[in-house]
């Protein structure tokens, strides 16, 4: 018979001893049983045998594979004159704790078994098994256990085929058709309660707790996730492809993942064109470090971690910039899963609209699977990672303003920055020099020195492979990012002196603990605004602030902005609608509406920065109203 089968093995009674429980518990699981749960006299309070937790804990330790359920009712507010009472805190860190140790076998909720009689007779036990959930019965000998193993046994005396695993469903939320999964993703979908759930939940910088995270292999399993997805249309939906996003929800709460990780490949399509075709899931320092061999670099962001999906098909702002271009002026096509299902392919021949759109707003039109680029031809670059000390923040800040925009275009400096400490801030330059002449690197960083006190500094000639290699890979734990991030961008046309005093005053204020400024110009600026939907050609930096407190993040952000023209979406997390005409000019906007109600009418790719296609684009002077 094809049920789950579990034992209810008391810990208030005179038997439960470790002993007693440890024995029961194994022999459980070796005749192929589904649960154990550890019941307490929750009358008393506290069990007058063994703790359940404790119990569970040890219970864990001493098997392998089957799932642990506590049954102890959660407590409401402490009454801290009875020494007996447990804190909610308590509880909660014990049962997070026991998920971590034994990851996916844990059923914290008495809501996720039905108990049936310690004398139910198979029809009994098979009628309350109609419910979906593991039936336990309580057992107190190893003939009982043995007597329930015969029901699950399988004709060769082995135990039945079964479904995943009782812990697992008992996670499982009513709003998602777990057992419609596609076929091609049944096999690597992660749901909660999985092994494996706590290393995909979490992205870079953001909590999460997704219901399944979905992670197609090919272009033909993004499509059924794509189909899975229109059937879950009343759910949060999250494309990812490494999780750095600050911007993207490529996590969220009880909604669905598509995780593109696993489409990697890196492969040289031409190499008298230097045409190279990547996977979304591909990072920037696995690319970097495939291309130099070749003598030739691809311009991405700051970070080697950073995966390609996210950010090319938003800009890609970086080291080499000034010098080669935005990440987007190297694409030549990419291959798309669209609302509907169907793989397509974008380029200045094929789809050119989708083209224009994808480079600069392709979150919101489907699902990148592959993109081709042409790459550069780039040798060795001076990399330096200075640190400096100043005691005058606002005349930093214009100083460096002044040297990073008029720097050659071989020359690019970020400046990141944060609170002052008893009056000196701490400033950190990372700067690429594209040349291979180390004379020409020191001339070019010279200037940057009078920022502050030089205090460390780290100048290397390296190929693009070793400006890259600063991101850890991604281990089996995955990304442990927890809360939500809060952080604002802007185009800044020029950093005057005001600008500079403006700034100084909310660095001091303490509400921002990260504050970055990106050079721009050189090449950036070459395009044509029409090239693509990403139009912010012109300003001479990209800042983003971020802050532990949303509110005084407002609060000390407002102020600046008569300063800016513009946004980066990708460092952004405030969702207001406004913020689209920032991102993108009204003729741009309504422009991406249209493409919009052409490839995705009914607004499925919606939870980064939606262009809703139900929306008409007001003008600048509405939006300000």
């Amino acid at each position: 018979m094809k049920m789950d089968i579990g034992v209810v093995l008391d810990a208030s009674s005179p038997a439960g001893t470790t002993r007693d429980a440890t024995a029961l518990a194994r022999l459980a699981e070796k005749r192929g049983l589904d649960l154990v749960v550890i019941a307490g006299n929750e009358a008393a309070g506290q069990p007058a045998g063994l703790d359940v937790w404790t119990a569970a804990a040890w219970l864990a330790g001493a098997t392998s594979r089957i799932g642990i359920g506590v049954a102890v009712a959660a407590p409401s507010s402490p009454d801290p004159t009875d020494p007996e009472a447990p804190y909610p805190s308590v509880v909660t860190k014990a049962q997070g704790s026991l998920d971590i140790m034994a990851e996916g076998r844990i059923i914290s909720d008495p809501a996720g078994w039905v108990v049936a009689p310690r004398d139910a007779k198979p029809e009994e036990l098979a009628t309350l098994a109609g419910a979906g959930l593991p039936v336990v019965v309580p057992v107190d000998s190893s003939e009982d256990i043995e007597r329930l193993a015969a029901l699950v046994a399988g004709p060769d005396g082995g135990s039945a085929a079964r479904r995943r695993p009782a812990a697992a469903r008992a996670r499982r939320l009513p709003t998602i058709d777990y057992d419609g999964l596609p076929a091609s993703l049944a096999e690597t979908a992660i749901e909660p309660g999985d092994p494996g759930y706590r290393a995909v939940s979490a992205t870079y910088l953001r909590g999460g707790a997704p219901g399944v995270v979905l992670r197609p292999r090919t272009p033909a399993e993004a499509s059924d996730a794509v189909e899975f997805a229109r059937r879950h249309r009343h759910l949060p939906l999250g494309i990812r492809s490494a999780g750095h996003g600050i911007s993207g929800r490529s996590t969220n709460q009880g909604g669905l993942v598509i995780d593109v990780s696993a489409m990697n490949t890196i492969e040289v399509l031409d190499p008298d064109r230097r045409l190279v075709r990547i996977g979304p899931g591909a990072t920037w320092k696995q690319i970097a470090a495939a291309l130099t061999p070749y003598g030739w670099a691809l311009g991405s962001g700051d970070y080697g971690g950073v995966g390609v999906g996210g950010l090319a098909t938003a800009a890609g702002i970086g080291l080499l910039s000034r010098s080669h271009g935005l990440t987007i002026d190297h694409l030549r096509s990419v291959d798309l899963v669209l609302a509907d299902g169907r793989q397509v392919r974008a380029s200045r021949d094929d789809n050119p609209e989708l083209f224009w759109a994808v480079r600069g707003a392709g979150a919101n039109f489907g699902i990148a699977t592959s993109f081709e680029f042409e790459v550069d031809e780039v040798g060795e670059v001076g990399w330096a990672q200075l640190v400096l000390l100043s005691t005058d923040i606002e005349e930093s800040l214009r100083r460096y303003g002044e040297f990073a925009s008029t720097a050659p275009r071989d020359t690019t400096v970020f400046l990141v920055t944060g609170q002052p400490r008893q009056g000196v801030s701490s400033i950190q330059l990372y700067a690429v020099v594209d040349s291979p002449d180390p004379d020409t690197v020191v001339e070019r960083l010279t200037p940057f020195l009078e920022l502050g006190t030089l205090t460390r500094q780290h100048v290397v000639m390296t190929p693009y492979s070793g400006v890259m290699s600063n991101a850890a890979d991604i281990g089996p734990d995955g990304h442990q990012g927890f809360g939500e991030p809060h952080s604002r961008s802007a185009f800044l046309p020029a950093l005057t002196a005001d600008f500079a005093r403006d700034a100084a005053a909310m660095l001091r204020s303490g509400a921002v603990y990260f504050f970055e400024l990106r050079a721009m110009g050189g090449a950036i600026a070459d395009p044509p605004p029409d090239e693509a939907s990403f139009t912010h050609r012109a300003p001479a930096f990209q800042l983003t602030a971020m802050a532990g407190n949303n509110q005084r993040l407002n609060a000390v952000w407002e102020p600046l902005r008569p300063h800016f023209d513009g946004l980066y979406l990708s460092f952004e997390t405030d969702l207001n609608p406004k913020r689209l005409l920032d991102a993108f000019p009204a003729p741009v906007l309504e422009r991406l509406r249209d493409l919009k109600r052409r490839y995705d009418p009914d607004n499925l790719f919606r939870d980064n920065f939606n262009i809703d296609p139900k929306l008409t684009t007001p003008t600048a002077k509405e939006a300000i109203a």
